[in-house]
C-alpha cells in the first residue's frame, strides 16, 4: 500500500491565484477586514471553501501579538467537580472566541515541572489553573506572577495570583448549622485530606457552628476520609465504635457522604432517625441516594465561567493585579437530614 502525500495547506496565495484577485485585496476578506465589493468578497469566500482554506493561526498570531488561547492546567480529569468546572471554562472561552488548551499534572505532581513552560511555549494569552497542587508550589508562582494573566481555583503562594472560587468556610458552617437546627448535639466530621485548604477551611465552619451553638469542639468527632466513598465508609465505622452517641454527620463532599450512608447502613442505623447525613458539593447523584441528600450546592460550572470570564477580561486590560472571586454557596435539604 503506497502513502499520498501529506495534504498541502492551502494559503492565502493560493485562494487569490484561484480567484484572480490580488492577496491584499484577498487577505483582507479572509480576515473580515476592509471593504470590498459583494461580488469580489463572494468569489473570494467561494474559492477558500473550494479549496479547504483554513487560516493559518501561527501567522495571524504573529500580527496580531495574540494567540487568541488560553491554557488550563488542571489534576484530575477523572473528578465530576473538576470536569465541570472546565467545562464552564471552555464554554465562555468559546463563546468569546479563545482555544483552549488543557493539560494535566500527576495528583502528587508539580505544575512547574512540565505544565506551564509547556503552555507558556505556545504563547496562550493566559492560563486558568484547576490543580490543588498548585497551593504548595511556590516556583509555578512566582513564575505566573510575572508572565502571563493567571486565575487559580485555589490560592497560589503569596497570593499575587487571581482566584475565583466558593467560601468554603461558609459549606461547613452551612451544614452544621442545619443539623444544629435540627435539634443534634453531637455532630461527627468526614474530612478531606488534611494537607488541602479546603478541607481547613470547611473544618473552621463547622467549628465555628458549634462554637455558636455553644457546643464544644471534640476532636474524636473528626476524622479523615481522603474525599473517598471507601474511606469515608471505613471512618464512619471507627466514628461510630468510638462514639455511639452520635446523631448526625457532616460529610465534606458528596461521595464520602455516600460512604457514610453505606456505612450506617451496613451498621443497622436508620437515616435519619438514628443519623442525620450531609454532604457538600451537590454532585448530580445527591438527589438519587437512600434517601437523597442533603447537602451545600458549590457552583463548580458557574465557577468555571467566571474564571474565565475574569481570565479574559484581565487579557483584554493587560492587568496583573490579583483579584479574588467568591461564587454564592446555598444548603439544599433533603430527606438524609429529615428535610428542610
Amino acid at each position: 500500500m503506497r502513502l499520498g502525500r501529506p495534504t498541502k495547506h492551502v494559503s492565502v496565495k493560493d485562494v487569490a491565484a484561484r480567484s484572480g484577485v490580488s492577496f491584499q485585496t484577498t487577505s483582507k476578506v479572509l480576515n473580515g477586514k476592509g471593504s470590498v465589493s459583494a461580488a469580489t468578497r463572494a468569489r473570494i469566500l467561494r474559492v477558500a471553501s473550494d479549496l479547504g482554506y483554513v487560516p493559518n493561526l501561527q501567522a495571524r498570531s504573529l500580527v496580531m501579538q495574540s494567540t487568541h488561547a488560553v491554557g488550563l492546567i488542571a489534576s484530575d480529569f477523572s473528578d465530576h467537580n473538576l470536569s465541570r468546572f472546565i467545562v464552564g471554562a471552555e464554554r465562555e472561552a468559546r463563546r468569546q472566541g479563545y482555544a483552549v488548551i488543557i493539560t494535566s499534572i500527576e495528583p502528587e505532581g508539580s505544575s512547574g515541572e512540565y505544565a506551564l513552560p509547556a503552555l507558556m511555549e505556545r504563547r496562550v494569552d493566559g492560563i486558568l489553573l484547576a490543580a490543588p497542587q498548585i497551593e504548595e508550589d511556590r516556583a509555578a508562582a512566582r513564575v505566573l506572577e510575572r508572565t502571563v494573566p493567571a486565575v487559580s481555583l485555589y490560592r497560589v503562594p503569596g497570593g499575587g495570583v487571581s482566584t475565583a472560587g466558593s467560601d468554603h468556610e461558609l459549606t461547613g458552617l452551612l451544614a452544621t448549622r442545619h443539623l444544629i437546627s435540627r435539634g443534634h448535639r453531637v455532630i461527627a466530621t468526614i474530612t478531606g485530606s488534611r494537607k488541602r485548604r479546603v478541607t481547613q477551611s470547611r473544618l473552621r465552619g463547622y467549628r465555628r457552628a458549634l462554637e455558636e451553638a455553644g457546643l464544644p469542639f471534640d476532636a474524636e468527632l473528626a476524622e479523615d476520609g481522603q474525599w473517598e466513598i471507601g474511606a469515608a465508609q471505613a471512618a464512619t465505622v471507627r466514628l461510630i465504635e468510638r462514639r455511639p452517641e452520635i446523631t448526625a454527620i457532616f460529610a465534606q463532599n458528596d461521595y464520602m457522604a455516600i460512604g457514610v450512608l453505606s456505612a450506617l447502613h451496613s451498621l443497622g442505623k436508620r437515616v435519619p432517625d438514628d443519623c442525620a447525613v450531609v454532604g457538600c458539593d451537590d454532585i448530580d447523584m445527591a438527589p438519587y441516594t437512600v434517601p437523597p441528600l442533603t447537602t451545600i450546592h458549590v457552583p463548580f460550572f458557574e465557577t468555571g465561567a467566571e474564571a474565565m470570564r475574569l481570565l479574559l477580561t484581565m487579557i483584554a486590560s493587560g492587568s496583573v493585579e490579583p483579584q479574588a472571586l467568591l461564587l454564592p454557596v446555598h444548603l439544599i435539604a433533603r430527606a438524609s437530614s429529615g428535610g428542610a
